[in-house]
């Protein structure tokens, strides 16, 4: 009986696996630097200490920083489809969204959004955020976007966009001090003006008919 396929098979995946949770501790360490540092003042060997590597993996693994934010970002953009899954139609739900993804990436963002203009690979991922924000929005309130006009369509969607901006949640959450039920209640009432439709009636559950 031959026993070697079978046993270099998990030989390999194993290092696979291993390589795998490597990268995903440095884009950890990475991301944490982010949250607490500019851009500028990043170092990588603070990178591969949090992470228990060395620099040559990392540099081997990713590269350098700029590369290392494009890996963050496309991980992050990952994960806030993942949160902002939302079924057109179901207003609260992108309510609901909005309050998961901003309480749990809100400074990161915003820490990225005041250094877009110093690096072009901050500016380029800012960028993809902005697009991916008014798709989402435009795809979320389809149904009452769809029978508008083009011109009508676009303002209601750029109402839509302000409303869902994270600097509305940044003023109202970090400068203001307010609690989530003030900033779910002040953004429903600018999704409500934007496309012009009863706030009672535009924030019922799609299947229920009830208030989320």
């Amino acid at each position: 009986m031959n026993i070697s396929t079978p046993r270099r098979a998990y030989r390999q995946s194993a290092r696979a696996l291993a390589a795998e949770e490597t990268g995903e501790r440095i884009l950890d360490a990475f991301a944490a630097e982010l949250r607490q540092n500019w851009f500028d003042e990043i170092k990588l060997e603070d990178v591969a200490r949090d992470a228990g590597v060395t620099v040559q993996t990392v540099i081997r693994r990713f590269g350098g920083k700029e590369q290392l934010l494009a890996a963050v970002h496309d991980r992050m953009g990952a994960q806030i489809l993942q949160r902002r899954e939302v079924r057109p139609g179901d207003a609260a739900g992108v309510i609901s969204a909005l309050v998961k993804d901003y309480e749990e990436i809100g400074e990161l963002v915003l820490r990225s959004l005041a250094q877009e203009d110093r690096y072009p690979a901050m500016r380029a991922m800012t960028d993809i955020g902005r697009a991916m924000h008014r798709q989402w929005m435009a795809a979320a309130f389809e149904p009452w976007l769809g029978p508008m006009s083009e011109e009508d369509r676009r303002r209601a969607l750029d109402g839509l966009v302000v409303a869902g901006d994270i600097y509305v949640w940044k003023l109202i959450r970090t400068d203001l001090g307010r609690p989530l039920s003030e900033y779910r209640d002040l953004v429903e009432k600018l999704c409500s003006a934007a496309v012009g439709i009863d706030r009672a009636a535009l924030f019922k559950h799609p299947e229920t008919g009830t208030l989320k």
